[in-house]
C-alpha cells in the first residue's frame, strides 16, 4: 500500500533547482507533481537523485522535462519507481516562463 512520505507546494524561482524532499530510509519511492499551472513558454524539470553506496555521491537516477501548458488529461507527472537504500533526493526546477506553484508529493510503494 502506498504511503505518503512528504508533500507540499513549491513556488518555482526560474533557474533554481528546488529540493522538495530527501528520504534517507530504504524504500521504493515515486515523485508526483501537479503541472496544472503551467502555460505556454513554461519549462519544468523534475529529478530524483540517489546514491549507489553509503558514503558515495548522490547522482541523478531519473529526469523528466515538460514544456508549455500540459494536456488536461496529463496534468499529474509521476516518476518511475526509484529503489533506494541510502537516500533519495527529489527536486523541481523551472527553467523558463513565469514561476509557478507546483503541488507535489513523494510516496513509498
Amino acid at each position: 500500500m502506498p504511503t505518503l512520505e512528504a508533500s507540499g507546494t513549491q513556488t518555482a524561482t526560474i533557474g533554481t533547482e528546488h529540493a522538495l524532499a530527501t528520504i534517507a530510509t530504504a524504500k521504493t519511492l515515486v515523485l508526483l507533481v501537479d503541472a496544472v499551472n503551467m502555460v505556454n513558454a513554461d519549462e519544468l524539470e523534475l529529478r530524483v537523485k540517489t546514491k549507489i553506496l553509503s558514503g558515495g555521491v548522490t547522482r541523478v537516477a531519473y529526469k523528466a522535462s515538460y514544456k508549455h501548458a500540459q494536456p488536461a488529461d496529463d496534468l499529474i507527472k509521476i516518476s518511475i519507481p526509484i529503489p533506494s537504500d541510502q537516500e533519495a533526493v527529489f527536486t523541481l526546477k523551472q527553467v523558463a516562463g513565469t514561476g509557478r506553484a507546483f503541488p507535489w508529493k513523494v510516496m513509498s510503494l
